[in-house]
């Protein structure tokens, strides 16, 4: 597809999203079904409000609403290792599937790819308030005046006048100092929410507690092997959203042959990424998975035109090790390298 082609997708993708959003919106105030919802009644909700006209063909994006009133697209991409030589085209493909949530960071070393993206985006037609961008604040630039100053940069690498969630990407170093900064561009209304990246419990309550400005979102490593279930309660408890970072835990524990997905996958037709993030969604959690292939970006997007029963439900949920399948952010090692991983750098 060459310039102009993609320009003209992006025209008829932002005229087809506006027409599903309209249906989206109304009946989908909060995303996914929780306990209480059977699969059955959830499907039914699905099939009453499929838009024809949703070109990506995988039913009507779902929405989580923030503690501030900001409304969240429950599945978005992520660009997290993302080649900054790749991510400008995996952004764009990611759009012209449907994606309207764009994840990135700055210890991601690649905000100007995304802006670059995003540009191209809107010069096609799609508009700024289509768009939920989400960047993180590195740990290295957590002293107050150093995050106001790394704050600015980010918007300017993106090429925006506001973002629509800025996170704490790291409990470590000078965490009140970065939110400090984060609730003054809050306040100016540049970042339209902010919130935090791999908060324990522990660490959520404390500043839930201890800040005037609560977290909208607090996005956690969880998997079908790290289900989160104590996590989210005490989320839920303090009316912060919870986001998911690694969905497939990168493959590990070898997730993509399990037999118990696997099972699953094949009762609904569905791939075994496809339940994952189903079981995500339906648990009422954001999810950002990150693929560079196009093929993949829309398998990830084809999430809505089913629902797991109660049973698988309950069959994922028994996968859970309750073991980080990545790095335990309350070992003393963890802390010591994620400080120095990109002191370099900041």
């Amino acid at each position: 597809m060459d310039k102009n082609e993609r320009r003209e997708f992006l025209k008829t993708s932002a005229k087809l999203t506006t027409m599903a959003s309209l249906a989206s919106l109304g009946a989908f105030t909060l995303s996914a079904c929780n306990d209480a919802d059977s699969g059955d009644n959830l499907q039914d909700k699905i099939s009453e409000n499929k838009n024809l006209n949703d070109y990506a063909k995988g039913g009507t994006m779902e929405f989580v609403t923030l503690n501030n009133g900001v409304k969240m697209p429950i599945l978005g991409y992520g660009v997290f290792q993302v080649e900054p030589k790749e991510t400008q085209r995996c952004v764009e493909d990611a759009i012209e599937v449907g994606y309207r949530s764009i994840d990135t960071a700055q210890a991601y070393f690649n905000e100007a790819e995304v802006g670059a993206a995003i540009k191209n985006a809107m010069s096609g037609g799609i508009k700024r308030e289509e768009l939920f961008i989400t960047t993180k604040l590195w740990i290295n630039n957590y002293k107050e005046e150093k995050a106001l100053k790394a704050c600015e940069e980010s918007l300017r690498k993106l090429g925006l006048d506001y973002v629509d969630l800025m996170l704490l990407h790291q409990p470590f170093n000078d965490t009140y100092g970065a939110w400090r900064a984060l609730s003054k561009f809050y306040k100016e209304g540049r970042f339209k929410a902010i919130g935090v990246s791999n908060f324990y419990p522990d660490r959520i309550v404390d500043f839930c507690l201890n800040n005037e400005i609560k977290p909208a979102l607090n996005q956690i490593e969880c998997n079908p092997f790290f289900a989160q279930f104590e996590a989210q309660k005490i989320l839920e408890e303090y009316n912060v959203a919870m986001e998911s970072w690694a969905p497939f835990g990168e493959g590990k524990n070898d997730m993509f042959s399990n037999p118990t997905l696997s099972a699953i996958g094949k009762k609904y037709n569905k791939s075994i990424a496809q339940v994952i993030l189903r079981w995500q969604i339906q648990r009422n959690i954001i999810a950002i998975p990150k693929t560079i292939r196009k093929e993949r970006m829309i398998e990830n997007f084809n999430v809505f035109d089913f629902a797991l029963s109660d049973e698988d439900m309950q069959k994922i949920a028994s996968l859970d090790n309750k073991q980080s399948l990545f790095l335990n952010h309350q070992d003393p090692q963890t802390a010591k390298f994620l400080i120095e991983v990109h002191r370099d750098k900041f």
